[in-house]
């Protein structure tokens, strides 16, 4: 029978994982910081039951835009060093040898309709995995571009205030993706940004946060009028403004017009698109990973269309369910210390089952809510 309690750990690196089994379902995000990617975690688990036995109800479940959804991975945050699109991948990575079921390759079909750009080795003897490119896989996304913080706190402000997770579901926006769009005689530093065509980013500290952004702001290329630009400079401004001008006609002639979630998927499922966008600093990031085809009550299965549905307790020895956003592993990467069939790390998300020294810990830790 299906051990259904479980425990969710959440982290920057395998070895800075830290439970957060209390704020599941609870609307309540975690924290995650590290030199590469700054954000939050919220998570969502339909009939989520935590180590001593109670189940944790969601209002998430019942809006009528998540019917059918029974698990959800919502993140919000920031890559800290300009990495391209194509390389930033999100997915599974597993400990073990997997036992894959009778049938399992009518699964794998299923994954390859629902996500084209999948990419996997999960017959691998050591350490399977699958994962696709974020921005082609996610079917809840919304990009937007931070660096007008710089011309006006006001908007720095609205967003220390504003909460994630949101109360409204995260739906899709890709409007301001342009500006992410590297120039084409860039290196992997160089990209458009809504002032220039053409401007080198200069990487802020990795301790940079949105709400700590305007103590920062030498470190960016000014825009024109824009506050911290002296009056020694107003000659010089019609010219600046005649550049900016054509420069954002050629930048708009770009313009990336993804209106739904399934044209932007199309859209990215092309390694060459992808590599045109570069995510740094200044782009705010926000995703919701959910789906319907995993449930964890009564017992842990996979349904896929047709009706089919795999009964993954006899095939799983206890495996962490274990979902990470890391970088585009290269041949030149070598071996990771953690043993991780990854490049560099993002964050993990770490479903596991539930033992008696979690519940110990949480009937030992006051004020988690459970």
């Amino acid at each position: 029978m299906f051990h259904s309690r479980l425990r969710v750990r959440v982290g920057p690196s395998m070895d800075q994982l830290v439970c957060i089994t209390d704020k599941v379902n609870s609307g309540k995000a975690h924290d995650i910081s590290s030199e590469l990617f700054e954000g939050k975690v919220a998570i969502n688990i339909k009939g989520f039951t935590n180590p001593r036995g109670k189940e944790h109800y969601a209002e998430y479940f019942d809006r009528e835009d998540r019917k059918g959804i029974t698990w959800s991975i919502q993140v919000q945050g920031r890559f800290l060093q300009p990495t391209s699109a194509d390389d930033v991948m999100f997915g599974n990575t597993f400990d073990k040898r997997l036992k894959l079921p009778w049938g399992a390759g009518v699964a794998l079909k299923f994954m390859k309709f629902v996500d084209p750009t999948l990419e996997h080795d999960l017959l691998s003897d050591t350490k399977p995995w699958a994962l696709s490119p974020l921005i082609a896989t996610m079917p809840h996304f919304v990009h937007e571009r931070i660096d007008d913080i710089r011309a006006s706190p006001l908007l720095e402000n609205r967003r220390s205030e504003s909460s994630f997770p949101p109360s409204r579901s995260i739906g899709e926006d890709t409007s301001q993706l342009q500006f992410a769009i590297a120039s084409s005689n860039s290196s992997s530093s160089t990209y458009l940004t809504p002032y220039s065509s053409n401007s080198t980013f200069v990487t802020p500290s990795p301790s940079l946060s949105v709400a700590s952004s305007s103590s920062n702001l030498s470190s960016f290329p000014k825009m024109p009028g824009s506050l911290g630009v002296s009056s020694n400079n107003s000659l010089t401004l019609p010219l600046e403004k005649a550049h900016m001008k054509k420069n954002k006609k050629r930048l708009f002639d770009r313009a990336l017009d993804l209106r739904t979630t399934s044209e932007r998927r199309s859209y990215f499922s092309s390694p060459q698109h992808r590599q045109e966008i570069v995510f740094g600093p200044e782009d705010l990031i926000t995703t919701d990973f959910c789906y319907g085809y995993l449930q964890f009550k009564p017992t842990l299965a996979l349904r896929i269309s047709g009706g089919m549905t795999f009964d993954l307790m006899k095939y799983w020895d206890r495996h962490p369910v274990r979902f990470v956003c890391c970088k585009r592993r290269k041949p030149e990467d070598g071996e990771r210390s953690d043993g991780q069939p990854t490049g560099d790390l993002y964050w993990i998300v770490s479903i596991e089952t539930a033992d008696e020294s979690d519940i110990h810990q949480e009937d030992s830790t006051p004020g988690q809510g459970i």
